[in-house]
């Protein structure tokens, strides 16, 4: 794909999953890429898998100075970011009668607070340079919403709202500083992923996944390389004039 070659990568909840699979197809492409995580097991498993990979980073995006902290060893690994895709979250699953205020929390402090946080220090880091793309990963959940799981629903939404601002925030501060051009440009965006075979699922009952497939119109679950090439296409130079938009990976399950 054009336009990202040598690119920074730094893919939060990379260690597996989606993020696994974002951080392969990138190196694939020939950037240098960092995953920030704070699962120990799974971060020495990617730097097995993926030994290419300028660093496996543990920390937990719900807390601020963590993320820092994390950050600035990013900047020390790679020199810089150019692209920084908002890939961790967690579920905690309860009907609405049932939820506690921890299990509430969490989520969003993950899902949403941690996007936000790691995304403040990448937008004044990509601002000062003019350039940069941003890439939540929400969630069709975030668009239907879903039994049992309000607080996951309400975090992976939150992030269409944080996109949009920050989308918008990103163009009106680089016209201000006069760095609003026709060229690469500062791009936010989002791709919300459908029921995708990932670990989330594995502990999911066959019976309940073919319920899954059976909504699905293409019939099957999605696949996180699919998910990867999305980002990477909007990560690429020659996306610069798409902004603030949601992509729908879900095999045709919202339209």
């Amino acid at each position: 794909m054009r336009g990202l070659q040598a690119k920074r990568v730094l893919i939060t909840g990379g260690a597996s999953g989606i993020g696994a699979a974002t951080a392969a197809r990138f190196l694939d492409e020939g950037c240098v890429v960092c995953v920030i995580d704070r699962d120990a097991d799974a971060r020495r498993k990617i730097m097995e898998e993926l030994p290419d990979l300028a660093g496996a980073i543990a920390a937990d995006v719900s807390d601020l100075k963590q993320v820092q902290a994390a950050f600035a060893e990013t900047i020390r690994l790679m020199l810089g970011v150019d692209v920084l895709i908002n890939n961790a979250g967690i579920t905690a699953d309860r009907t609405v009668a049932k939820m506690g205020d921890e299990e509430w929390q969490k989520v969003i402090d993950v899902n949403l607070s941690g996007a936000f946080y790691v995304s403040q220090a990448a937008m004044a880091h990509m601002l000062e340079r003019g350039t940069g793309r941003i890439i939540d990963i929400s969630s069709v959940i975030g668009e239907t919403g879903n039994i049992g799981q309000a607080n996951y629903a309400a975090s992976k939404s939150g992030l269409f709202g944080l996109t949009k601002s920050l989308a918008l925030e990103a163009a009106f501060q680089l016209k201000r500083t006069g760095k609003l051009d026709d060229g690469v440009g500062l791009t936010v965006n989002t791709v919300a992923p459908g029921f995708i075979a990932t670990d989330m699922l594995a502990t999911v009952p066959e019976k309940v996944l073919d319920s899954i497939r059976a909504q699905v119109p293409l019939g099957r679950l999605g696949r996180p390389d699919e998910i990867a090439r999305a980002v990477c296409f909007l990560a690429a130079d020659e996306s610069g004039y798409i902004t603030g938009q949601t992509f729908a990976v879900n095999g045709g399950l919202d339209m």
